[in-house]
């Protein structure tokens, strides 16, 4: 029967150490959080800059509540795109110094829209092998050729550019990458988009609110312009603290992804609350150089207090520090060691890494302090 083969998949997922469990937050997402009924010490958010229990923003969302109700009603182009949504586009191309963006309601669906939206059959996808789950999937629906290039190695995506016949070229690449948490050499990415005539598109979710220019992300980082040809996409349920996603590009661009993007045409749009409450965050972000100095100091002191262990900490500038411990078993039972000392800090898995770099995905954030963090290290060098 199909029921039993479900049984027989759960429980080879069980014996492989791949099963996923939820846990259960019964506090605001803060460092200091309940995590299944126990207070927790964690090091598992996104939220980078603490904005994501942050009183401005609860206000702000209360207040648009009270103005615009909590629902739209709407697809953005039946009648849904109300007024806060239409502010935070503009605002948003605004603080990335684009022409125009676009409002998505998750970044997973940003992702999966944008790409079909451009390329199709006869057209070719250069793609990072490190790249999101959500730009591999956006690739398969897309229905164009799939190449994939090693890590970060420019080398080996010149040659298979140089090689390619298809039609249109696309390449696809995080900012950040969130495991191993490096950065993309955009520079060398967008020399190459433009010698073989293909669109660059970079998926900023982690580096948007943290590097940058005021926090406007890593193509402010490398100093390179939104163009018809290089096309932005952000993430603002991580260090923007509330949820969903946006496009920068060409008002063409944005246009042709607003009219053909069915990610974005067929769903209703997001509630008018979580567009007036990012409206908010954005005005914290540009203002806040002094949590993003916070936050590399903590880095840097993770950084310093985890060098001697003797477990691989990746060579990580960003808020993610993953610890490669290797096998999916010593993976779980590290996290699970340092959850019964009050830390929690994620096990991640095959296939969300490859196969035998299981790790702990330290997240950091400006709610951390030195304590913190020395907490955690003496911990893992107790564990090590």
């Amino acid at each position: 029967m199909i029921s039993d083969e479900i049984d027989r998949n759960l429980e080879a997922l069980a014996e492989e150490n791949l099963l996923r469990r939820r846990r259960i937050v019964s506090s605001p997402c803060t460092v200091m959080a309940e995590v299944d009924g126990n207070p927790m010490l964690t090091f598992s958010s996104n939220d980078y800059l603490g904005l994501a229990a942050h009183p401005a923003l609860a206000e702000a969302a209360a207040e648009a509540a009270r103005q615009w109700g909590v629902g739209s009603g709407g697809s953005h182009v039946v009648t849904g795109h109300m007024m806060p949504h239409e502010m935070l586009e503009e605002a948003l191309a605004d603080f990335v110094g684009a022409p125009r963006a676009l409002y998505f309601s998750t970044g997973y669906m940003a992702n999966t829209g944008i790409v079909p939206a451009l390329v199709g059959r006869g057209d070719a996808v250069f793609s990072d092998r490190l790249n999101h789950a959500s730009l591999i999937d956006a690739v398969q629906l897309s229905r164009a050729e799939n190449v994939r290039y090693r890590h970060n190695d420019m080398d080996h995506l010149a040659a298979l550019l140089k090689d390619s016949q298809a039609k249109r070229k696309l390449i696809l690449t995080d900012g950040v990458f969130s495991m191993d948490g490096d950065v993309a050499p955009l520079p060398a990415l967008a020399e190459l988009a433009e010698a073989h005539d293909a669109w660059l598109v970079v998926d900023d979710a982690h580096g948007f609110g943290i590097l940058g220019h005021e926090g406007r992300g890593t193509l402010s980082h490398f100093g390179i312009p939104v163009t018809s040809r290089v096309i932005y996409i952000g993430t603002l349920g991580k260090a923007a603290g509330v949820s969903g996603a946006f496009v920068a590009g060409t008002d063409p661009v944005v246009e042709w992804l607003l009219q053909r993007t069915r990610t974005y045409t067929f769903t209703t749009a997001s509630s008018p609350i979580i567009t007036a409450t990012l409206l908010k965050s954005l005005e914290l972000i540009r203002k806040g150089s002094l949590l993003r100095a916070r936050l590399f100091s903590l880095i840097e002191r993770l950084r310093m207090g985890l060098s001697q262990s003797r477990w691989e900490l990746l060579p990580s500038p960003t808020a993610i520090q993953p610890v490669i411990i290797g096998s999916n078993e010593e993976a779980l039972r590290v996290s699970q060691a340092l959850s019964d000392m009050g830390i929690f800090v994620p096990a991640i898995r095959p296939p969300t890494v490859p196969k035998g770099s299981a790790r702990l995905r330290i997240s950091l954030s400006t709610g951390h302090n030195d304590e913190h963090i020395d907490r955690l290290t003496d911990a893992l060098k107790g564990l090590a």
